[in-house]
């Protein structure tokens, strides 16, 4: 079973978004908190995408997709966010990809099959 680690600072969100991807065959670990050391998640359980909320200007996402991607080169991080230039942030700040707040699942779905084929 595929795990995704999803950190979003909006529980409702994050409840939606661990009941879908459940139903959906992902191990989901929702995270609230980005402030917790997010790095010893990704450690312990070796998710096969991390999903990080891209909150206001980004600072604490941009460091923990930073500090993914010094120990993680090659796993997927994807910035979840309703900032209007989400498309053109997400590239230079390092994440491999990016779904716009509100989002559609089976869009998500689709994204994430990208990164884990079936």
């Amino acid at each position: 079973m595929e795990t995704i680690i999803v950190q979003d600072t909006d529980a409702a969100i994050l409840d939606v978004l661990t009941e879908a991807l459940t139903m959906d065959g992902f191990y989901v670990l929702p995270v609230q908190n980005a402030a917790e050391d997010f790095l010893a998640l990704v450690d312990r359980y070796k998710p096969h995408v991390v999903l990080l909320d891209y909150r206001l200007n980004g600072d604490t996402c941009k460091r923990i997709c930073f500090e993914i991607k010094q120990r993680y080169p090659h796993l997927p991080v994807i910035a979840m966010s309703c900032n209007y230039n989400i498309d053109r942030l997400y590239g230079i700040n390092g994440f491999d990809g990016y779904i716009r707040k509100p989002f559609d699942l089976n869009l998500l779905y689709t994204i994430l099959r990208k990164y884990i084929p079936e």
